[in-house]
C-alpha cells in the first residue's frame, strides 16, 4: 500500500494592512505556534488546532493600533487557502463532520461539509454579541467574519449555530471549537471511501 502523500500547506501573505506566514498540517497532533498579535485570535486558533488535530504555525503582523479586523480577516484568508490547498483533491477524505461542544454554560454545533462550494450559515449568537469586545480589542463581529474568511477560501459548507450561552468569551471559544471538531472529521482519511466521495466524482 503507497503512504498518502503529506497534506501539507505554507502560505505567505502581505499587504498593506498585514503580513501573515502560516504553516499547516491536517495529518498532525494539534501542536500550534500561533503569533497574531491579537490575543484572543491567538486563544481561538491556538483551540482550532488542538481540537481539529491540525498541527499549525501562524505568525502575523498588522495594524491593530487601528483595529484587529485587517489582521483576523488576512489570517482567516490564509488559513482558509491553506486548508483548500493541502486537502489536495480530497481523494480517501470522510467529507462531513458534526459537533456538539458546550463551555460551562454555552453549547454551539458545527457541521462541515468538505464540499468545493463556499456557503456560511451562522446563527444564534445573542443580541448584542457581535458589538462586545472580547480580549480587549477583539469584538464579537469577528467571529462571523473568520468564519466567512475561512470558509470562502477553504471552498466549505459550514453550519454553526449558538444553542445557549451568556459569557461572550465562552460562546466564541465553544464556536471556534465546535467548529475544530466538525472539520476534524470531515478532513479525516476514512479506508472505507475508495477516491473521491462524491457522485459527481470531484469536490
Amino acid at each position: 500500500m503507497s503512504t498518502p502523500a503529506p497534506r501539507t500547506s505554507r502560505r505567505v501573505r502581505s499587504t498593506s494592512e498585514s503580513t501573515v506566514e502560516l504553516e499547516l498540517n491536517l495529518d498532525g497532533t494539534g501542536v500550534s505556534h500561533i503569533d497574531t498579535s491579537v490575543p484572543f485570535f491567538d486563544h481561538m486558533l491556538t483551540a482550532f488546532a488542538k481540537h481539529s488535530l491540525t498541527d499549525l504555525t501562524v505568525r502575523a503582523s498588522g495594524d491593530t493600533d487601528i483595529d484587529a479586523h485587517h489582521t483576523v480577516e488576512d489570517i482567516s484568508i490564509v488559513l482558509g487557502q491553506a486548508i483548500r490547498e493541502a486537502l489536495g483533491d480530497k481523494s480517501g477524505i470522510s467529507r462531513y463532520g458534526d459537533a456538539l461542544v458546550p463551555l460551562d454554560e454555552a453549547l454551539a454545533q458545527a457541521v462541515v461539509d468538505i464540499s468545493g462550494r463556499p456557503y456560511l450559515v451562522h446563527e444564534g449568537e445573542p443580541a448584542g454579541f457581535e458589538y462586545h469586545l472580547i480580549g480587549g480589542h477583539f469584538t464579537g463581529a469577528l467571529v462571523r467574519h473568520s468564519f466567512e474568511a475561512i470558509t470562502f477560501n477553504a471552498g466549505l459548507t459550514v453550519h454553526v449555530r449558538v444553542l445557549g450561552g451568556r459569557d461572550p468569551h465562552h460562546i466564541a471559544e465553544a464556536e471556534y471549537k465546535a467548529f475544530a471538531r466538525a472539520f476534524r472529521q470531515a478532513k479525516a482519511l476514512d479506508p472505507l471511501v475508495d477516491g473521491i466521495p462524491s457522485t459527481k466524482g470531484a469536490l
